[in-house]
């Protein structure tokens, strides 16, 4: 698997990166234990994970795998601080304590000294970003990050962040996809500017780009699950239909699958240091880890962001 610096840093990770968002939830520790190895022996080195999943309970998984199902120093770890969620409700805290004191939690969930990349998981309006700031550079400096950066900021947060910041930041997350084109508008000339690299999550359209959806919904898909449903309802409707129809097409044309031209279209685009997948499963890791994601012809990816142009 291709490897990619981030932004203007020295770190390289893996063009595909492996989010946890299911684990300890939809996947449990068999399947997350598989999950792992298969994307490791395949090439890949970033594990996505953060303290809001599952309550913690991700990093707790990854971290008992961490010696046993593959060694740290084979993976690069990223987790986020800053957000939580209890009965449906979300909490923002990015304050010094708080999120200093999400890190130690999160490093002793993982069972390691250290992350690779610690990010700011959502802007607080409440806290000033000065100190948000001042907690990312602390852990830089103390060791428990190598990096640090922000998550879902939009073009105006990340670029403030990253003109404020006495240190440099090196990333952002955003969810990115032909189903979700708003990053191009400020966010993708914001991190390019600032040296920042892009870590898109969602670049499968929430799993709607694959074309699984199309004419039903699966039974053993979030979509037909009561509690996950919301998640993937936004790109069920409207015009998305159309962007799955032409992405469908052009891979039949290509001899390649949606969610190879899904994948392929996002890591071709500017700013884009790896794509974050979801994968649930070793069947749907598979389909993942087996797509070419070489860049399209330049006439099929014009063609798709015609249609997927959110104007």
């Amino acid at each position: 698997m291709q490897q990619r610096y981030v932004g203007n840093s020295g770190l390289r990770v893996s063009s595909l990166s492996l989010g946890t968002m299911s684990w300890a939830g939809e996947t449990d520790e068999q399947d997350a234990a598989g999950l792992l190895r298969a994307f490791v022996d395949g090439g890949g080195t970033l594990i996505d994970t953060a303290a809001s999943y599952a309550g913690g309970g991700a990093e707790v998984l990854l971290g008992g795998m961490l010696g046993d199902v593959v060694a740290r120093s084979e993976v690069v770890i990223s987790t986020k601080a800053g957000l939580t969620t209890s009965g449906g409700r979300r909490s923002v805290d990015t304050s010094r304590n708080g999120m200093l004191s999400g890190l130690d939690a999160s490093l002793a969930r993982l069972g390691t000294d250290y992350v690779d990349i610690w990010f700011a998981q959502a802007w607080d309006p409440n806290v000033p970003l000065e100190e948000t700031l001042s907690a990312l550079e602390f852990a830089v400096r103390s060791g428990r990050a190598r990096y640090a950066g922000v998550s879902n900021f939009n073009g105006w947060q990340t670029a403030k962040a990253a003109a404020v910041a006495d240190f440099p930041l090196v990333a952002c997350q955003a969810e990115y996809s032909l189903l979700q084109r708003k990053p191009e508008d400020e966010l993708i000339p914001a991190i390019e500017d600032a040296g920042l690299g892009l870590m898109a999550w969602g670049p499968l359209g929430r799993g709607v780009l694959t074309g699984k959806y199309r004419g039903h919904i699966p039974s053993d898909s979030r979509a037909a699950h009561q509690k996950l449903a919301g998640y993937v309802a936004p790109y069920l409707e409207g015009t998305a239909s159309s962007v799955v129809e032409a992405v469908a097409m052009a891979a039949r044309g290509l001899g390649r699958t949606a969610l190879d031209v899904s994948l392929s279209w996002v890591l071709s685009q500017h700013g884009v240091a790896t794509a974050l997948v979801g994968a649930r499963t070793l069947v749907q890791l598979k389909e993942i880890m087996d797509a070419v994601l070489t860049p399209l012809p330049p006439e099929i990816a014009a063609a798709l962001e015609d249609v997927s142009n959110p104007a």
